[in-house]
């Protein structure tokens, strides 16, 4: 039986650049920064749009939460080698929910480099998930083309957990689902500290970003966090 044609569809806006397909979507936020989007089937929520980050400098780029399948993340990896023209030097994972590394193996069998929170590999393990190899606790800071990516462990919110990740010479935060998007409910509880969700939420805001990425929906400014701290005070 023939395999269909999965077509990708490049369109090209001002300040922005599109792949759209049936499994991913990528989106160009600035010269060096994209979200990727992609779509995790769920009993509870039904089909579910999940943001991940790409940064690319240098020739170089690093991916903040795999895509939610192998399929979307091969997809990705291809875009991201023919399309951005770059090698993937990692794989940040925010927190140990398949939203956020349900297609590691993709890359794993590219042998590309995965990081976590040593409680993210521990979750991940006990949850019978892939596992990312690379372990830290507090922070992480790595390089890409020679710009510095930081991931900061600054407490439990939407998991234990929940990471963040930033990148100072863009002033971009990926926030996970640890930061939600404007008007937004209060999500999956099922692993959250909602009594410690607020206090975390205001050390992220010290970093004081321009651009802020949830783990789901829009994408928005400093007021996401505003949000999402008022969400659970």
């Amino acid at each position: 039986m023939l395999k269909p044609t999965i077509f990708i569809v490049f369109i090209f806006l001002t300040n922005s650049i599109f792949a759209q397909n049936k499994t991913i979507n990528i989106k160009q936020l600035s010269p060096k920064v994209y979200v990727h989007e992609s779509f995790l089937d769920t009993e509870e929520w039904g089909k579910v749009s999940c943001n991940g980050m790409i940064f690319v400098n240098d020739g170089e780029a690093i991916i903040f939460d795999t895509p939610a399948n192998n399929e979307a993340s091969n997809q990705l990896i291809r875009i991201v080698e023919d399309s951005l023209k770059a090698k993937i030097v990692g794989v940040l994972v925010n927190h140990f929910h398949e939203d956020c590394l349900g297609g590691l193996k993709a890359f794993h069998q590219r042998l590309i480099s995965t990081y976590a929170n040593l409680q993210t590999i521990a979750l991940a393990k006990s949850n019978g998930f892939s596992i990312p190899v690379f372990g830290f606790k507090k922070k992480l800071t790595l390089k890409v083309g020679g710009e510095k990516v930081q991931n900061f462990y600054f407490g439990p919110a939407h998991t234990q957990d929940n990471i963040v990740s930033y990148i100072p010479s863009e002033k971009v935060l990926f926030g996970g689902c640890m930061v939600k998007a404007l008007g937004a409910s209060k999500g999956n509880l099922a692993d959250a500290d909602t009594t410690q969700w607020s206090h975390t939420i205001k050390k992220v805001m010290k970093l004081q970003p321009k651009i802020v990425i949830p783990g789901h929906g829009k994408v928005g400014g400093p007021e996401l966090l505003t949000y999402t701290e008022k969400l659970f005070n």
